[in-house]
């Protein structure tokens, strides 16, 4: 998973590509719970490119997203936000696998 530190990078990684943005941050329980789970759904979806985001680091981005909870995920193609998954609630890895296939067939139908 890339990490994104500019908001040119960011900019650059949603323009082409199907992605998989997390916003997190470093103090947030929720976001180090599903890290250990990170490298095996970015695995299972390799027709997806998949960026970190630290909200704290790029919070001006995240405001203009409206990206308030964390974690968060929101998938984009061709630059555009398709889909995001955020509650308040702890996730886990079937959840954000779900999510990720429903964002797929979403963007089929467009």
């Amino acid at each position: 998973m890339k990490k994104i530190e500019t908001r040119n990078e960011f900019d650059t990684s949603i323009a082409t590509q199907k992605t998989v943005a997390l916003f997190s941050a470093d103090w947030c329980g929720d976001c180090r719970y599903i890290e250990p789970h990170l490298p095996a759904i970015e695995a299972a979806h390799p027709d997806f490119n998949f960026i970190h985001i630290d909200r704290d680091q790029l919070l001006d981005l995240c405001q203009e997203l409206a990206i308030f909870g964390i974690p968060s995920f929101v998938t984009f193609e061709n630059g555009i936000e398709r889909d995001r998954f955020v509650s308040k609630e702890r996730k886990t890895e079937a959840e954000i696998t779900a999510f990720i296939n429903a964002s797929r067939l979403k963007g089929q139908s467009k």
